[in-house]
């Protein structure tokens, strides 16, 4: 297909009547197959935690506590501190990396389990915390349920 010219910016016309060239014949081809990753940087669970407010809730019911916190994470308040744009797309890979990336699952089940232990007042045993994030706006909200069992020695 034939592409537009520009002219400061303006679309001045498009050239349907220029002959198309043909396909060119692949005669070698790749033994591999690339792709391209994209994963948190190891310094992200570290800023992460700089800019995280939380909000907790839970109850031990006889020998067990349920309960969960919220961790939202402001993309704005990090501007200053990372090349990424403080956007709904950031926001939307982030919240799609963080439930996977080991380092952020484990500082975000210590935070978990630290606030579970606070609320319910004694310590906690087994504990199982279900990590889940989602964007909204240029936030990320981390939802940690944590399940656990009253520890009696």
């Amino acid at each position: 297909m034939a592409s537009p010219r520009r002219s400061k910016g303006r679309v001045l016309a498009i050239d349907l009547t220029a002959p198309r060239k043909p396909m060119a014949t692949a005669r070698r081809v790749s033994l591999f197959s690339r792709s391209v990753s994209v994963r948190l940087s190891p310094l992200s669970p570290a800023l992460l935690a700089t800019v995280t407010s939380q909000l907790s809730e839970g109850a031990i019911d006889d020998d067990r506590y349920c309960g969960s916190t919220m961790l939202t994470i402001d993309l704005a308040a990090l501007s200053d501190r990372v090349s990424d744009r403080a956007d709904v797309g950031t926001a939307q890979r982030l919240a799609g990396l963080v439930p996977d990336d080991s380092m952020t699952r484990a500082q975000a089940r210590a935070i978990a389990i630290d606030e579970a232990q606070r609320i319910a007042g004694c310590p906690l045993r087994a504990p199982n915390v279900d990590v889940r994030a989602r964007a909204v706006d240029g936030r990320v909200h981390v939802d940690l349920n944590i399940e656990a069992d009253r520890r009696t020695t």
